[in-house]
C-alpha cells in the first residue's frame, strides 16, 4: 500500500491512513492494557497539507473499509425491505393488530459515518453499530462546520471516544434513552493549515492532544500524472479491502478477542524513550504540551497493535484461498506472534477451539514504531504554530527554547554549541545552561560531551 505513494510524504500519509483505517475495522477485536484500562486500536489522525500537495491519496485507504461498510448497508437494506412488507401486512390486519406485535424497524448499522452530521445523528450511528465507527473526510471544514451548527457540538464525542467512554442520548419526544457502554470511533481527516483552527480552537481544547498529526510539505516540482502501468489505485485498494474483510469475517466468526502483550523489556525501553520526549516537551513548550506526549504514547501502542496483527496475519493475507471459520483457529495458532491465551484448556487447543489469543510484537516492529514517536511529537509541535498563541507556544524571542527545540532527544555538546552560536549565544553561556539543566534533572549526561533529555519515570503500583 505504501509503495503506491509517489513521494516520501505521500508514503507517510498512506502509512498513517492505512493503520488508522485497518485499526477501525479491527476495533474491539484487538485490545491492550494501558494505565490499568483496556485500549483499542482506534486512532484519530489529522493530515495537514497545503492545497494540491498529494493528500488526496487518503481516499485510497478509505477503500480498505468500504467492503465492510457496503455489506453492512446491504444487510440493512434487505432488513428494511422485509420490515416494510411485515409492516404493510400488520397495517392491513385492522382490528386484529392488537393481537399481533408491531414489527420493529431495523437499526441503520454502518462502519463509515458521515461527518456532516448532527450530535444526535453521530451518537445514533455509533450506538446502532455497537459503538464502532470511522469518520473519513478529506476536508476538515466538513467536521468543523457540522460541529458549529445549532444541532452540532459533538466535539465532546471525539474526545470521549479517544478513551472509549460511554456515549448516550435522550430523546424527549418519545422518552427514548439509548446508550453504548464503550465507543470505538476512529477518525481520519485532512485539511489545509487554515482548516486547523476552526476545528481545534486552541491547544488546550482537548482535541489537539488526541490527534496524530502529520504536516505535508508543499509540492516543489511538477509530477507527471499519466501512469505508465495503467493501474487504478481505487480498484487496487478495494481489492485489498475485500481480501482483508474475508479474513476478518473468518476470525470474528471464531475468535472473541486478541490481546496485545508488550514484553517487560519492551516496556522498559518504551518508558525510557517516552520520558525523554516528555522531558523535552516540558523544556521547550511547558507543561501543557506534556499532555500531548502522554497521548502520543497511547497512540503509539495502538499502532503497535495494528502492526503486530498485520505481521502475524501476513501469511494468511498472501494466501489466495479464503480462510474459513472451521480452520481459521488452527491457522491462527501457526501464525508468528499469535498464541492461545494462557487460560485456554489444553483440550480446547488440541480441538482447535480457542476464543482468545495473545499477540506479541517482534523486536524489529517494536523499534520501528518506537522510531515514529519523535516524528509524531515534532509534527504536533509544528501544527501547534497554526493555533492562537498561548503559554504552550515557545516564545520566539527565547533563544534557549529555540535551541532545545532544534536538538534531538540525544545530542552532543558540539550540536548544542552550534545551535547556540546560530542564536548569538556564547559557548560559555550554553555550557553553563547545560550544567544547570543537568542539576535540575531535565538533562542527563550519558557520556563525555553527550546529553539526553530525561524525565522521572514513576512506576505504577497496584494496591
Amino acid at each position: 500500500m505504501i509503495d503506491c505513494g509517489d513521494t516520501p510524504a505521500q508514503r507517510d500519509i498512506l502509512l498513517v491512513g492505512a493503520v488508522t483505517v485497518l485499526g477501525a475495522t479491527v476495533n474491539s477485536l484487538l485490545d491492550f492494557l494501558y494505565g490499568n484500562k483496556l485500549k483499542y486500536p482506534c486512532l484519530q489522525c489529522f493530515i495537514v497539507a497545503p492545497p494540491a500537495s498529494g493528500k488526496g491519496a487518503l481516499t485510497w485507504v478509505r477503500r480498505l473499509s468500504e467492503p465492510i461498510h457496503d455489506q453492512m448497508l446491504d444487510t440493512y437494506n434487505r432488513s428494511m425491505e422485509a420490515y416494510r412488507k411485515e409492516k404493510a401486512n400488520w397495517d392491513s390486519l385492522g382490528k386484529e393488530r392488537g393481537n399481533v406485535p408491531e414489527p420493529q424497524q431495523p437499526r441503520l448499522k454502518m462502519l463509515i459515518i458521515s461527518a456532516d452530521n448532527s450530535r444526535t445523528g453521530i451518537l445514533e450511528n455509533l450506538i446502532d453499530a455497537d459503538g464502532v465507527g470511522l469518520i473519513c473526510e478529506t476536508e476538515a471544514d466538513t467536521i468543523s462546520a457540522a460541529i458549529g451548527t445549532d444541532y452540532g457540538h459533538w466535539s465532546d464525542t471525539l474526545r470521549k471516544s479517544f478513551d472509549h467512554e460511554r456515549i448516550a442520548y435522550n430523546r424527549r419526544t418519545n422518552h427514548e434513552y439509548r446508550e453504548c457502554k464503550n465507543s470505538y470511533l476512529s477518525v481520519l481527516i485532512s485539511g489545509t493549515p487554515a482548516q486547523v483552527q476552526p476545528l481545534i480552537p486552541s491547544a488546550e481544547n482537548g482535541l489537539f492532544s488526541r490527534q496524530v498529526f502529520y504536516h505535508m510539505p508543499p509540492i516543489d516540482e511538477w509530477m507527471d500524472q499519466f501512469s505508465t502501468d495503467d493501474i487504478d489505485y481505487d480498484s487496487l485498494f478495494t481489492g485489498w479491502g475485500k481480501q482483508w474483510k474475508r479474513l476478518l469475517d473468518a476470525i470474528k466468526g471464531a475468535v472473541k478477542g486478541i490481546h496485545l502483550r508488550i514484553s517487560d523489556a519492551q516496556k522498559d525501553v518504551f518508558n525510557a524513550h517516552m520520558s525523554r520526549v516528555f522531558g523535552r516537551a516540558g523544556v521547550v513548550h511547558g507543561s501543557a504540551m506534556k499532555s500531548t506526549v502522554a497521548r502520543i504514547a497511547v497512540n503509539a501502542c495502538r499502532i503497535m497493535g495494528v502492526v503486530a496483527l498485520l505481521r502475524a496475519l501476513d501469511g494468511l493475507l498472501t494466501d489466495d484461498a479464503a480462510p474459513t471459520t472451521d480452520d481459521i483457529v488452527r491457522q491462527l495458532m501457526s501464525c508468528p506472534g499469535l498464541s492461545p491465551n494462557s487460560s485456554t484448556p489444553n483440550e480446547n487447543i488440541q480441538d482447535g477451539v480457542v476464543s482468545h489469543f495473545k499477540l506479541t510484537l517482534c523486536e524489529d516492529d517494536f523499534q520501528a514504531v518506537l522510531a515514529l514517536i519523535e516524528p509524531m511529537y515534532l509534527h504536533a509541535c509544528h501544527v501547534l504554530s497554526f493555533l492562537p498563541s498561548t503559554d504552550v507556544v515557545p516564545n520566539p524571542n527565547n533563544s534557549q527554547e529555540i535551541i532545545f527545540d532544534r536538538l534531538p532527544l540525544q545530542f552532543t555538546r558540539s550540536q548544542a554549541v552550534s545551535e547556540a552560536e546560530a542564536q548569538g549565544m556564547s559557548v560559555s553561556t550554553i555550557d553553563s545552561l547545560l550544567r544547570r539543566m543537568v542539576d535540575k534533572g531535565v538533562l542527563r549526561k550519558i557520556d563525555r560531551g553527550e546529553y539526553e533529555f530525561v524525565s522521572r519515570v514513576r512506576t505504577r503500583v497496584c494496591v
